[in-house]
């Protein structure tokens, strides 16, 4: 029971807000390169307003990913060090066609699970 309890806690969050954000990054740099704001405001649009990416989760990611050479970053000045362009690398494009197939199963659970939930607690 006990472990049957701690696999349906975790079935909505097999996909964390992390992943989903590693995601967007490498989807709107296979499209072309951006810089760190850029990502943040996009996926603010996406998510029709509803949540903003902070830095504090933006930047550390980005450098992950730089680190794990998905993406490579260069500073537009190089002097100022103000504006970090990001672009995506093969290694990037295989790792994002993975996750995208690998995501949409767990997304259309977790979407499943609570349109159902909000149909059965909200019906009026």
């Amino acid at each position: 029971m006990k472990d049957g309890s701690v696999r349906n806690r975790q079935l909505i969050s097999k996909v964390n807000i992390t992943s989903l954000v590693k995601l967007f990054i490498l989807h709107f740099l296979k499209e072309r390169e951006h810089y760190g704001n850029e990502i943040i405001d996009r996926i603010e649009i996406c998510l029709n307003y509803s949540w903003r990416p902070s830095p504090g989760l933006i930047y550390p990611l980005l450098r992950n990913m730089e680190e794990n050479l998905l993406i490579e970053g260069w500073w537009e000045e190089p002097d100022k060090k103000t504006k970090r362009i990001y672009r995506i690398t093969d290694d990037g494009l295989r790792h994002y066609e993975k996750i995208k197939a690998l995501y949409k199963p767990l997304l259309d659970e977790s979407l499943n699970i609570i349109n159902n939930t909000l149909k059965e607690i909200y019906k009026n």
